[in-house]
Parts: C-alpha cells; structure tokens; sequence
C-alpha cells in the first residue's frame, strides 16, 4: 500500500481543514501519515487535540510530532523541524505530501526536493496580496515564488492568488478550488425550537438582537475593531449582545478592553466551541472583521445557515460577498457601525445565499479526488 504524507504546522489545520481529505485519500487506497505540531500553537483546545490524535488513531493514521513554530521568525525551532520531515521522508519513500501553511509549506517543499518526494501545496491565502503591508511583499512573496519551482501542484483557493500564481510562479500545475469545503447538511437555517435553546442558553432575551463571529483571538482576525463600534452601537441599541468564538493570545487584551467600555452586559468571549453550526443558525446577524483570509471558512459556514452578514472588505470575502453595504474597511470602526446599523434597519431573519452550492463538501472533495488520481 502507498503511503502518502498530511503535513501542516499545527494539529488545528488538520482538524479543521484535513479531516475529509485524509478519508478520501484511505479510500483511494493509500496509508496516511499526519505531520504537525500537536503540542505548540493550536487554535483549539489541548482537548479538542487529544481527541483528534485518538481519532486519527482509530482510523489507522499515524501521528508524527514535527516542532514547528508558527512565527517565521524562531529559525532554529523551524530548521529542527525541516530535519524531522526530511528524515520521515526519507525513511517511509512517501507517493507525494500535501502540505499546508506558509510555514509547513515551505519547510515540505525543501524537504521534498531534497528527498526528490512529490508536493502538492494547498495555499489557504498567501501572505502578500493587494493592499498587503509592505514588509509581507518583502518576504513571503519572493519565498514562495522560488518554492513553487519544487511543487508539483499549488492549489488555491481564491480568485486573486489564483490569478497570481498562474501568472507569476512555476509550479507544475497549478489550480484553484472553492475553498476546503462546507458541510451544507451540517451547516443550514436551524429550526425554531434549536434557535429557542441556543439563545435561551447564551442568556438571551426575545428582544435581543444577537452578533456572532467565530475566529482566533488574534491581530488577524480583528475583533478589536468590533468592539470599538459596539461602544457606539449599544447607545442607540441598547438590545445588542456580541458573542466571539474562539481562543487564542489576544484574549485577555479584548477582555480589558469590554472591561474599559464598560460592555460587559453587551460583549462576551465563549471560548473554543464546538457547536459553531447552531451558534450561527440562532445569530441575528454574523459580523467577520478579518484582516486577511484566503477563502474563509467560517463565513461561509454562517452564509449556509442564512445568517445576515456583515464583514471586512478583503480578499477572500469578497469572493463570497459582494453587496458593498455589507462590506466595511477592516480598521474602520465608523464603516462597521455603518454596515451593522444598515444590516439591523433591513431586518432580514434569513438570507438565501444561492452561489454557496460550488462550495459545497462533496464538490470540492471531488476536485481533490481528481487531484490526487493525477499523482
């Protein structure tokens, strides 16, 4: 039996982007081997973790730890673990890697040209992309520019990395492929009685109008920007509550933050959750301020559950929402109070987003079917 190699920086990318591909890749007949950092850096809980490798485990997959650092800059960290992937490569001859994240990207490139092991790179957004700062153009764009010679297969995810890398790199083939894939059986407009739960257990009241948004709490994903218009927008909503999901170094800053503006009864941080679908099918309207995003996962979750949305203007959104109303600069605070108050007078309960369907789960595993058949 073949073996082939999942490789990502951290165990989080394998839990929440990989899980469907390793099963396809069983199917088609191959033994699996998993790659990353399950100890450092993860986006969830060291639970949520443990429970993976155990799943992984049951499923026949290997678990290899790799020390990866998620900061480019811990070079020694990061040189270790390029020696642990080429030694893995070396000693199991693996039929190709499919690697993901700028880091992991990088160090399964070098090893795979140096082990002659074939790569098949998913980029989840590159780092440089219009209106980049400066210093990401500086250093990632000419890295992987010079990687792409050693990948066999880029894939992309949005329109704009797509077009760049047909036009400026050198992989061998090159694609681009709706995103990682949603579960719209998993993801849809809730019924009335979940709803009721789901709100009745956050602390809701029936005249409360409920924000949500999902993602790390990190410089990234912005939530700070959310927080300052909610300063604004609970003086003339009174009824507003925003709730955040998710974990990560920016915590305690953000809780300082609620604490200063006085927004305790308005503003919450759940923490890791793993009941994401119905959180999003009970929300009034979904708020994502990201940064920078690829195609992002998380908004396309809320759009299958017909969840109002408003969100930053950038790359990767703006594949997936186009109504300029909904849109707002990431460090604008006044455009973010703008796009919610325009969200709140329209008072949709549930929107029908009708292009989500190409981004569908079994569409985009087809495509990576097609993928893997040609290695």
């Amino acid at each position: 039996m073949k073996r082939v190699l999942m490789l990502a920086s951290v165990a989080s990318m394998i839990d929440q982007f990989n899980m469907p591909n390793i099963v396809l890749l069983q199917k088609l007949g191959y033994q699996v081997d998993v790659a990353c950092n399950f100890i450092e850096g993860n986006t969830c809980s060291d639970e949520r973790v443990a429970e993976l490798k155990q799943k992984l485990q049951d499923m026949h997959v290997r678990c290899c730890q790799i020390d990866f650092a998620r900061n480019i800059k811990h070079m020694g960290q990061n040189m270790r673990a390029l020696r642990q992937v080429e030694g893995l490569m070396k000693q199991n001859g693996y039929a190709f890697c499919h690697c993901h994240s700028p880091i992991g990207g990088v160090v399964a490139r070098i090893a795979g040209h140096r082990t002659k092991t074939k790569v098949i790179y998913t980029a989840h957004g590159f780092h440089f992309y219009q209106g980049a700062p400066v210093m990401n153009w500086l250093v990632y764009y000419p890295v992987e520019k010079m990687l792409s010679r050693w990948t066999d297969v880029l894939i992309t995810i949005n329109h704009e990395d797509y077009a760049r890398a047909k036009k400026k790199f050198h992989a061998g083939k090159t694609y681009y492929l709706p995103g990682i894939g949603i579960d719209l059986e998993r993801f849809h407009a809730g019924d009335a009685q979940t709803i009721q739960q789901k709100r009745q257990e956050l602390g809701l009241q029936p005249e409360d109008v409920f924000l949500l948004s999902v993602g790390e709490l990190s410089d990234r994903k912005n939530h700070v920007v959310v927080i300052e218009a909610m300063k604004q927008l609970v003086q003339k909503h009174s009824q507003l509550r925003y709730f955040i999901c998710g974990q990560g170094e920016k915590k305690q800053e953000l809780q300082q933050l609620i604490q200063k503006y006085h927004l305790e009864d308005h503003v919450k941080l759940l923490g890791f959750r793993t009941d994401v679908a119905e959180l999003c099918q009970a929300a009034d309207v979904f708020v994502f301020p990201s940064k920078q995003e690829g195609l992002p996962v998380a908004l396309m979750e809320a759009m299958a559950c017909g969840v109002p949305v408003v969100c930053s203007r950038i790359r990767g959104n703006t594949d997936l929402i186009q109504e300029e109303k909904c849109l707002f600069e990431p460090d604008d605070v006044e455009q973010v109070e703008t796009s919610v108050e325009w969200i709140l007078k329209k008072n949709e309960k549930k929107v029908v987003y009708n292009e989500l369907s190409k981004y569908d789960l079994m569409n985009v595993i087809k495509e990576y079917g097609e993928i893997y058949a040609g290695k």
